[in-house]
């Protein structure tokens, strides 16, 4: 298994070591003790999924501390945007946004720790997402930062016209307006 950092400090793509043959493949997408081995200390107790169709952005969502959750994120089938926003008060990459495409050729997944809010778009006709929690949904909690917020200007790779929000996802506020409580911490 293989950690890259992607430049925002603890945020990172795992590649697993996949194994093909004739048959077709296997992988570990999880390993407690590697990823202790590796200093990724998570103790995961919930796994989330969902199934969405082409154009579908979900998020961007985060949960305030101290309930807060790192998520690894990965997906079953089909083909996703994967888009991260810091949202840690006093970290250099504050505001800043990462993308990555995952999918179920490439196997990548995303190691999203605390104080990022998340969200992703569908990029094939049909996509599954399986992520794991380390703290459980709580929704009197839950917060987040409008999609196409200007002011971050991410690029969901899809048409305007083809983009399916749903109603409460179209409430999130604007990233300068969004309840945050988290601190970059060294």
């Amino acid at each position: 298994m293989e950690i890259i950092e992607t430049g925002f400090r603890d945020l990172l793509v795992i590649k697993p070591d996949i194994f093909k043959d004739k048959r077709g493949y296997f992988f570990e997408s999880y390993n407690r003790s590697i990823f202790f081995g590796k200093g990724l200390d998570y103790d995961f107790v919930q796994d989330n999924q969902s199934r969405s169709v082409y154009g579908v952005v979900r998020g961007l969502h985060y949960q305030l501390e101290p309930f807060a959750q790192s998520k690894l994120v990965r997906v079953l089938t089909g083909k996703i945007l994967d888009i991260v926003v810091d949202i840690r008060t006093g970290s250099p990459t504050f505001g800043k946004c990462y993308g990555i495409e995952l999918s179920d050729e490439n196997n990548l997944q995303l190691m999203i720790p605390k104080g990022f809010a998340h969200g992703f778009s569908i990029l094939s006709a049909e996509a599954t997402v399986l992520y794991k929690t380390d703290m459980f949904y709580r929704p009197s909690v839950e917060r987040g930062i409008l999609y196409n917020d200007p002011a971050l200007g991410i690029d969901w790779k899809i048409d305007q016209k083809d983009i399916k929000v749903s109603a409460r996802d179209m409430q999130n506020s604007l990233i300068r307006d969004a309840e945050i409580n988290f601190s970059y911490k060294l």
